[in-house]
């Protein structure tokens, strides 16, 4: 248990805050992700009410 506290402990000291470019570039591969995650789940809706398998909600 005390290893698993030092390490905590080390994470914590080496560990920042990161900058507003890193800030914003995380958050647009997030945003690009998500946008494409769910481009993703359109198309197999779509398939699904051409082949009339699925209906729209």
């Amino acid at each position: 248990m005390h290893r698993f506290f030092s390490n905590c402990k080390r994470v914590l000291r080496i560990a920042r805050k990161p900058d507003k470019n890193e800030y914003l570039q995380v958050a647009k591969i997030t945003g690009l992700g998500i946008t494409l995650i769910g481009f993703i789940g359109f198309l197999i809706l779509l398939v699904g009410v051409f082949l009339g398998t699925t209906t729209v909600p």
